[in-house]
């Protein structure tokens, strides 16, 4: 099977290319250094040239914060991008496997989401990641949408390497109580798309680790787990005001995976003490 993947240099792109490696499957990255998504012309061209079997599109902004402020760029990058890279896999007759988020979603209500709900995003990344949804359904057939959450590995930025590198240089920090989801360690994730890639059961899916827990839990477990001694207090999201609005609930449905012959990931603690001792 023969992969191309966009924003391979990602926290979440590099981790599919080692586990394609660990497959021996042909692997094809692509960052903004080989072709810019918002190209067109460059885009069908590179993907027409390779033809892949299969394109696993993690190329994102995904900034929330910076995304209100750069709506232009986020819009260009998340919708023109994703719409070019569908056309791209249309001609190319490729299967297309786009990363989406729980932030398609409002966050009312306590109950996981599942796939078919309704859409109703309240800030503008997740805006653009529903229009960019969308565009897959309505260009590409061949297609696999797999909304994921609070994801982190070793690539790149994320909440766990802040938290530890807060935790070293302070006595305590402030971490909202009121936001509920699924930590998503990346390394788990890549497992699971290269095993969609070579099938055939199409449609939309929500691929976390199991369980759920707010991001106070979260940080909590990751100064225990790695030892650091700084004490976490929790804090109303209303208290700690971002540009970005979030959903308060971020539980996500993995139903569907069991139900079209997928697997559910790890819980998400296992993960992240997995990844806590790959850090060190």
């Amino acid at each position: 099977m023969r992969v191309l993947v966009t924003g391979v240099k990602g926290q979440l792109g590099s981790d599919i290319a080692a586990e394609l490696k660990l497959r021996a499957e042909e692997c094809i990255g692509a960052d903004i250094a080989d072709f810019d998504i918002t190209d067109r012309g460059a885009t069908v061209g590179t993907i027409k040239k390779y033809m892949p079997d299969c394109v696993i599109h993690c190329a994102a902004f995904t900034d929330v914060n910076g995304a209100e402020e750069k709506r232009g760029l986020c819009e260009r990058i998340n919708v023109l991008g994703t719409e070019n890279v569908a056309l791209a896999c249309n001609e190319a007759d490729a299967k297309l496997i786009y990363i989406s988020t729980d932030y398609v979603f409002n966050g009312e209500g306590m109950r996981p989401y599942e796939p078919n709900d309704e859409r109703n995003p309240i800030n503008f990344y997740g805006m653009t990641k529903s229009l960019g949804e969308d565009k897959v359904r309505s260009i590409c057939p061949k297609h696999f949408i797999v909304r994921t959450s609070w994801v982190f590995g070793k690539n790149g930025t994320n909440f766990v390497k802040t938290m530890l590198r807060l935790g070293e240089q302070m006595e305590g920090l402030t971490v909202v109580d009121d936001q509920i989801g699924s930590p998503t360690y990346t390394p788990d994730l890549a497992r699971l798309l290269c095993d969609m890639a070579a099938t055939e059961r199409y449609g939309t899916y929500h691929a976390t680790n199991e369980g759920f827990c707010s991001w106070y839990d979260f940080a909590k477990k990751i100064m225990e787990l790695s030892g650091i001694g700084c004490n976490i207090k929790p804090i109303a999201s209303k208290d700690y005001p971002s540009p970005a609005k979030r959903p308060q609930n971020s539980r996500l449905s993995k139903e569907k995976l069991v139900q079209n012959g997928f697997y559910k990931l790890p819980p998400w603690e296992d993960a992240l003490k997995r990844f806590i001792k790959a850090l060190r």
